[in-house]
């Protein structure tokens, strides 16, 4: 590659880096990561290296020298971009970082189970006590242990307190830094309320921790304690102050050596630039048809993150149709996150087989983003990477294939809980409630005045007023909408109630029922490749077919790849029956 052709494809690159914090990745010639890096704005931190011509620090000219390629995964915040890096950086190494490649980490706030707790500061996670963090930012988090330490005092020594045994306090008590607890200048249980207050304050629930201090508070007024109310006016006058102030916390959980090779695998099976650190996870459920849902999961770093879970209502597919339905999930999910310029993922997972993967892979392209996509099919565990090519069938013990499980079961879990939630909502809903204007009251007295939803609708709008609070235009409303009498204003204006990327789904629906008529999937699982754990992948993705002389026909056909040599495999495993156990198969 001339120097010429890397710089145009730099410039390129960073064209489509979003004003967005995340983490990049600069790749050498042969792919390799050299160089990761955190930016609050991606674009303006990444494009800063290649505006200048000359850097005075030679390892800098040395790096923008052998970029090639840079890659980046977006995050929520500028806190979690630091979490990130740090973890990318112990597990990659890369050459040009300095910092953070000797097994630094960012600090833990613990709460010990000691029977007189103690508040300590860890680089590295323990396994017992309440622990809190990583924190991004030194400087805030020592004006939390400050605060504690002033308005929330307790012990700091290490030595075992025996109940039987009751020692003298140290200098601590006497100038209001402990409560003494050796001492016996206070009971477990005064101790294990100061112990609740710092949790509630480490946790984030200010509200909930001022309105206890308020109540001891005006309790201890009461009580004429007016020192130690005073106190305790003062703390909830800092706690306001603090809560002001935004602590850099994010990511509860470490990222374990299982499930960072887990994601490198996945990575070199799939074919994907960079560790998945970022899965979405999709599924469908209904009834017979009836009450369609589809819903979008999100893994992070291996964990399901629950605040960004998606539900989405299927309005423009009747009947049973799970296709057109993945197809509209799809399609939704993200039109919305590239309006709101919300982070993609590095890789999306479809509950199904070809045909759900063909149309997911629709929908992204109407988008348009690019995203790698994979099926996980049900019993037998083959994950497909093409519609229409052999799918791969990982060992049991496989890391990759137990990730992309636990997406596709918690998919799947979601779309079942979702489903049958809005089903009893239904049926605990009165039919009276679909009227305009109708709601759980009206419905009420309706029914407690007429007795059933038959009888009310039989009834004509100058009996309905009978019922207590129904005025005349009401009554007409009510029963019209029960007799079926909808004008077309109504209709027009229930049609524009469609959102407008289900509007666009309607059209690409319709023009591909009545137009196309060539199926999406030529695959019909008479063919599996066998990808063995010990085995290490080659970079297969880039491969393609090799041209052939024609057919009998005259068309020009392509020859068959080798699949076991593509993927450096033993076997490709042929006549394969989808309905013989997995375990006897293995056996």
């Amino acid at each position: 590659m001339t120097e010429e052709e890397r710089m145009g494809r730099i410039r390129a690159i960073l064209k489509t880096l979003p004003l967005k914090p995340g983490v990049y990745l600069m790749h050498d010639e042969t792919g390799k990561v050299i160089y990761v890096g955190k930016a609050k704005k991606l674009k303006r931190r990444v494009s800063s290296y290649f505006n200048h011509k000359d850097f005075a620090i030679p390892r800098l000219r040395k790096l923008v020298s052998l970029v090639c390629d840079i890659s980046f995964i977006r995050t929520e915040t500028e806190a979690e971009a630091f979490i990130v890096e740090s973890r990318l950086i112990k597990a990659i190494q890369p050459f040009f970082n300095v910092e953070l490649k000797m097994g630094s980490r960012y600090p833990f706030i613990v709460v010990t189970s000691e029977r007189f707790p103690r508040v300590l500061v860890t680089h590295t996670r323990p396994k017992t006590g309440r622990v809190f963090g990583p924190y991004t930012s030194a400087g805030n988090m020592r004006g939390m242990l400050d605060m504690i330490r002033r308005f929330f005092p307790l012990r700091t020594c290490s030595m075992e307190l025996k109940k039987d045994k009751i020692i003298r306090p140290c200098l601590m008590f006497d100038v209001g830094k402990c409560l003494g607890p050796c001492g016996g200048k206070c009971t477990e249980k005064e101790y294990n309320e100061t112990v609740d207050d710092i949790l509630l304050l480490l946790n984030g629930q200010t509200a909930d921790l001022v309105s206890r201090l308020r109540s001891r508070m005006e309790k201890l007024a009461k009580d004429l304690k007016f020192e130690e109310a005073a106190k305790a006016r003062d703390t909830i006058r800092n706690l306001w102050k603090f809560s002001r102030q935004k602590l850099s916390v994010t990511l509860t959980d470490d990222l374990d050596e299982d499930t960072w090779t887990a994601m490198t695998r996945l990575r070199d099976l799939v074919g994907l630039p960079v560790v998945p650190w970022r899965i979405d996870g999709f599924d469908i459920s209904h009834s017979s048809g009836h009450e369609t849902y589809g819903v979008a999961v999100v893994f992070e770093q291996g964990y399901p993150n629950q605040s960004l879970y998606r539900r989405y209502a299927i309005r423009t597919v009747e009947g049973v149709d799970d296709f057109r339905s993945m197809r509209e999930t799809v399609l939704r999910r993200y039109r919305g996150m590239i309006e709101n310029q919300q982070p993609l993922p590095q890789l999306i997972l479809i509950d199904g087989g070809p045909e759900q993967l063909a149309f997911a892979r629709e929908a992204l392209a109407e988008v348009p983003v690019s995203i790698r996509t994979v099926a996980l099919a049900k019993r037998d565990e083959l994950i497909f990477t093409e519609p229409d090519k052999p799918p791969l069938r990982l060992d049991w013990n496989d890391p990759a294939l137990r990730l992309l499980q636990r997406v596709r079961d918690e998919s799947h879990r979601f779309a079942i809980t979702t489903h049958r939630h809005k089903r009893v909502s239904r049926l605990s809903r009165s039919s009276l409630e679909d009227v305009p204007g109708v709601g759980k009251h009206t419905a009420a007295v309706l029914l407690s005045t007429f007795g059933s939803v038959q009888r009310v609708a039989s009834l004509s709008p100058e009996e309905l007023q009978q019922a207590p609070g129904i005025g005349p235009k009401q009554a007409a409303r009510i029963s019209a909408f029960l007799a079926g009498l909808h004008d077309d204003d109504d209709g027009q204006q229930k049609a524009t109630a469609l959102p407008k990327s289900a509007a666009a789904i309607v059209a690409a629906s319709q023009e591909s029922l009545s137009h196309e008529k060539k199926p999406r999937s030529k695959y019909h699982w008479d063919e599996t490749i066998d990808v063995p754990y010990e085995q290490q992948l080659p970079e297969w993705r880039r491969q393609t077919d090799v041209p052939s002389e024609s057919d009998e026909d005259g068309t020009a056909a392509r020859e068959k790849p080798d699949l076991a040599k593509l993927l450096g495999v033993s076997r490709v495993r042929r006549t394969y029956d989808p309905k013989r156990k997995r375990g006897i198969h293995r056996a």
